[in-house]
Formats: structure tokens, sequence, C-alpha cells
């Protein structure tokens, strides 16, 4: 899913979840608003936590720990699971370029 995709998404009221997987210190620097955080480390052990109903965009900094996240989910059954493209940095440069980068 494209940073865009998502913003129309949140736009029409979609019902969905964002989960992110990035480190503390990354979450502390930004994040996209409502999101859920675990990181990719602890997501194991913390897999009660994550909806299994409707949409639930994975996001890392770029896509690629979040791509991981996807992969792991759905052999966990979370076919609703969708990795966000470009990370929360394509959603700062698509979406909201108010939100820091780094």
């Amino acid at each position: 899913m494209s940073a865009t995709d998502l913003a129309a998404l949140r736009k029409a009221g979609t019902p969905h979840a964002v989960l992110d997987v990035r480190e503390p210190w990354e979450t502390a620097l930004c994040l996209i608003p409502d999101s859920l955080t675990i990181p990719l480390g602890t997501l194991p052990t913390q897999l009660d936590r994550v909806p299994s109903e409707g949409p639930l965009v994975v996001v890392c900094h770029h896509g690629g720990r979040s791509m991981q996240a996807v992969m792991w989910l759905r052999s966990q059954g979370y076919e609703n699971a969708i990795n966000l493209s470009g990370g929360v940095d394509a959603w700062a440069r698509q979406v909201d370029p108010t939100m820091t980068t780094y």
C-alpha cells in the first residue's frame, strides 16, 4: 500500500489499524497518528495486541522491517497485514510534510 493510499483510507474513515514496528527511539521522532507501536523484535511476544480484523497496515522507516513483519504476521494467520511501501519516510514526504524525517 502506498502512503497516499493509506491517507485516502484514513480520510474515508475506513476502519483499519496501523502497526509501527520501529524501535522506541524512532517512534519518538515521528509517528503516524493513532499507530500501535510494537518493535519488530518483540512482535512475537505481543501478538495478542495486534488486531486481526480489517486492514492492518504495517510501517517502519523505509518498508524493509515492515515487510518482514507482514510476512511473519501472514504466516501466523494475519491475512489482513499490508506493508506500507516506503514506510514513514514516504508518509512524511507524500502526505505530511510537517513530520520529522530521519
